[in-house]
């Protein structure tokens, strides 16, 4: 008997590009003899399931179907719909001569058991439930006429949404909206999950995002490497281990951070502290001396001396097992008298913020640092637009370890880590909007600093930190994500830290 892909409310990891999905398909349906069809019903019916657990009372569905096997899948959802009683009709976009053969019969079985069909023209207020089957997976070019405002105005629509398999009108694998798409408030994907749905504008077209592999047998893809890596705190806690009860602080690693200028003292001593969170055992702020005598009043584990100029960093420097360089850092001349010293001193380095800008001016390349750029950031290390950056989120983090070595993070909406050119990017799929204030990069870079401090790999302290610094920022947004604090993260990480891994 073989063995089965699980369908579960846990994702799996292992993420997708359109084409792999559909090459995926092919061999279901041509090598493992399951016919389309019955793929098709089966994705009908895991969308059914989905639909009757996450909205019980909802009793009038609309169902938009356009002409592809997307429009199949909705049809299969319209029967089991009415089977169980509820009102339904089907709305209908393009030309429905075009179905395909195994979403045609889903169409007439759909009509055949009294189903309504009528093109689409204007939604009823009254539906309690909408549910895009309107474009699949194969989408490139832009919506437009028809397409566009039949999804502008289901967005309009107070009724929640529910995608099957992609929000229409997002692109598979860059995450990046095609003109207009789908707001859903969840979304249901089939046999392998997309890439695109977990960064850039992903998050916030799939809502929450469920995924049933349709009983495809494993063998099936075991032809297929993914395209990318779905990344999150559950399965990076293990990283770290126990700790002996023989252990010093020694034994945990000495984190240097060199930031804040007159001014943004706040950044590094949010590193700083984000370090001892995570649990670095000694941890220094070498700092501008205009405020490094009271850098440290309320965290005077923190220690704080006052650096005037690079001389002045070599002992701290000979000391550190990493570096973590930029936060507050600033522009002027005593940040980059600063940063040079740092890049020759032969320590690991974790470089953010001013120090990636300095970076941009006078690109290098090496492979023992981890860069935290955020998109503009990026843009200016890439010497591209922010635009350019945001539309192919996978493509741009490669590029920045191809030109500067290393390993890294490009920040935002689905953090992507790269730091091998084989080995496919991770995408953390943790964080909120809340995390979208001053100082929560800085946060990241004291993380990212304290993991490798307690002898992660640069490439793993770069994949568990992004997401520890997500679930901190999860669990603080509990209390409502307007009004977060990047300090608010700090409690956060220690409970993580040392929670029991799962097994």
């Amino acid at each position: 008997m073989q063995r089965l892909i699980p369908s579960s409310e846990r994702l799996p990891y292992a993420l997708y590009r359109a084409d792999q999905v559909r090459e995926l398909d092919r061999i279901t349906i041509e090598d493992q003899g399951i016919p389309g069809a019955e793929l098709m019903e089966r994705a009908g019916r895991a969308a059914y399931r989905l639909l009757r657990r996450r909205w019980p009372n909802a009793r009038d569905i609309t169902i938009v179907c356009g002409a592809g096997n997307n429009g199949g899948d909705g049809y299969v959802v319209g029967r089991y719909a009415q089977a169980d009683g509820l009102s339904v009709r089907v709305l209908y976009l393009g030309d429905q001569r075009r179905l395909g053969a195994d979403a045609l019969a889903m169409a007439t079985h759909y009509r055949e058991a009294g189903g309504s069909v009528e093109p689409f023209q204007v939604l009823p207020q009254g539906t309690d439930l909408i549910v895009d089957a309107i474009l699949g997976t194969g989408l490139e070019r832009e919506v437009a006429g028809a397409w566009a405002q039949a999804i502008e105005a289901i967005n309009l629509h107070p009724a929640p949404v529910l995608a099957i398999d992609i929000p229409s009108g997002l692109h598979s694998d860059l995450g990046r909206i095609l003109g207009t798409a789908i707001q859903a408030e969840a979304t249901v994907s089939f046999i392998g999950l997309k890439q695109g749905m977990f960064t850039g504008s992903g998050p916030d077209c799939c809502g929450d995002i469920r995924f049933d592999a349709l009983q495809v047998p494993a063998v099936v893809y075991s032809g297929q490497v993914l395209s990318a890596r779905r990344l999150d705190w559950k399965k990076h806690r293990g990283l770290l281990g126990r700790r002996p009860r023989s252990a010093n602080k020694g034994n945990f690693g000495h984190v240097l951070v060199v930031g804040g200028a007159p001014g943004y003292s706040g950044a590094a001593r949010l590193a700083g502290e984000a370090s001892l969170r995570t649990g670095a055992g000694l941890v220094t702020v070498a700092t501008h001396p205009n405020h490094a005598a009271y850098l440290n009043l309320n965290r005077p584990e923190l220690m704080c001396p006052a650096i005037e100029g690079p001389a002045q960093l070599d002992p701290f420097l000979e000391r550190a097992t990493v570096v973590a360089v930029g936060p507050g850092l600033g522009r002027g001349s005593w940040g980059r008298k600063l940063l040079d010293r740092v890049l020759e001193s032969g320590r690991p380095l974790v470089v953010d913020a001013d120090a990636l800008n300095l970076l941009s001016e006078r690109p290098s390349m090496r492979d023992d640092w981890v860069l935290t750029p955020h998109p503009g950031e990026a843009a200016r290390l890439l010497r591209t637009e922010t635009a350019a950056i945001q539309a192919d989120r996978f493509g741009s983090v490669r590029r920045l370890h191809e030109r500067f070595g290393g390993v890294a993070v490009l920040k935002g909406a689905g953090t992507v880590v790269c730091g091998a050119a084989n080995k496919p990017p991770g995408v953390c799929d943790g964080g909120n909007p809340g995390m979208a204030t001053a100082g929560t990069g800085d946060v990241l870079t004291g993380v990212i600093a304290a993991l490798v401090a307690q002898g992660l790999s640069l490439e793993d302290a770069g994949c568990a930190g992004v997401c520890l610094h997500a679930a901190a920022g999860d669990t603080a947004a509990e209390l409502g994500e307007r009004g977060l604090l990047a300090s608010d993260l700090l409690a956060n990480i220690r409970a993580l830290v040392n929670a029991e891994p799962e097994s």
